[in-house]
C-alpha cells in the first residue's frame, strides 16, 4: 500500500492544513517510508512468540470522584483572547470552505 499526493491534500483538507507542494511532496515520501516500515514488520514470523509480560502487576489507582469548586467564570475568562463579559468568543468552524 502506497500514500499519493492526493492522498495527502485529502488528509490535509480534512483536518483544515494548508501545505506547499515541497511539504506534501515531503509528507508523501515520510508516510511511505513508515508504512514500507510497517510492511516489514508484518514479513515476521510471530507464530513462536510468546504474548509480552510486566514483571510488575499493573493496576489502575483511581482517586475518589469528589466534587470540588471549579475555576469562577471571570477568572477563566482572562486567559481567553476573545471573551464577553460571560462567554470565550471562539472562530466558526463549521460550513466554512
Amino acid at each position: 500500500m502506497s500514500v499519493t499526493i492526493n492522498d495527502v491534500k485529502h488528509i490535509s483538507e480534512l483536518a483544515k492544513l494548508k501545505f506547499s507542494d515541497v511539504e506534501l511532496n515531503e509528507f508523501t515520501n515520510q508516510l511511505n517510508e513508515i508504512l514500507g516500515y510497517v510492511e516489514k514488520l508484518n514479513e515476521l514470523d510471530t507464530s513462536n512468540v510468546e504474548p509480552l509480560s510486566y514483571p510488575v502487576e499493573m493496576t489502575n489507582v483511581f482517586r475518589e470522584d469528589e466534587a470540588t469548586p471549579s475555576t469562577p467564570r471571570e477568572i477563566a475568562l482572562l486567559n481567553s483572547e476573545d471573551a464577553d463579559e460571560k462567554y470565550f468568543r471562539v472562530p466558526k468552524v463549521i460550513n466554512q470552505d
